[in-house]
């Protein structure tokens, strides 16, 4: 599954891998699937997007200082990757980040993509613990700000809501406005 948005974005989120309904039918992702829905809406209102998402690849949609990819490449089995599938596709995220020149943010949708950006940078998940609402100052890495994902479960079940949501999006918006030190 290729990546969506610009490579010279200062932010890039990491979601876990694509929906079999959605990216993987779609061929972008987080399209047509309701996590898209939550995230593309977000998006646009700080700003990190453009356009109209009509939750098909062809919607005009474009993204502004932002990029999306994922943790794991193929839709897994059983819509659940296997720690094997997560490290065998570790080089495709760290190509990602290592092709993003003005990276500057990342935002992990979840445990398993705040788990792959820190291997990407051999850091112990012990010193990073993923937290809903936690920004993590990485040394020699651009800064990690977790989020729940924006699955429909997760929405469902009031684990993440749209004001959570919006709430590390906003802490996102407002860190890049800050120029680097």
């Amino acid at each position: 599954m290729s990546s969506f948005g610009p490579l010279d974005a200062q932010l890039l989120i990491v979601g876990l891998a694509p929906g079999l309904r959605g990216a993987n039918r779609t061929g972008r992702p987080f399209t047509g699937d309701f996590a898209g829905d939550l995230l593309y809406e977000t998006l646009g209102t700080f700003d990190f997007s453009r356009g109209y998402y009509g939750a098909a690849i062809n919607d005009g949609l474009s993204l502004i200082n932002c990029r999306i990819s994922n943790a794991v490449r193929c839709v897994p089995p059983k819509n659940r990757p296997t720690s094997d599938e997560i490290k065998k596709c570790q080089i495709f995220l760290r190509a990602e980040i290592e092709a993003m020149p003005y990276l500057r943010a990342f935002i992990a949708l979840g445990r398993v993509a705040h788990d792959a950006v820190l291997a990407v940078y051999d850091l112990r998940r012990a010193q990073h613990k993923f937290t809903h609402g936690q920004r993590h100052c990485l040394l020699s890495a651009p800064v990690l700000f977790d989020s729940y994902h924006c699955s429909r479960y997760n929405t469902n079940t009031g684990r993440l809501t749209t004001d959570m949501f919006n709430s590390v999006v906003q802490d996102v918006r407002t860190f890049l406005k800050t120029p680097p030190a």
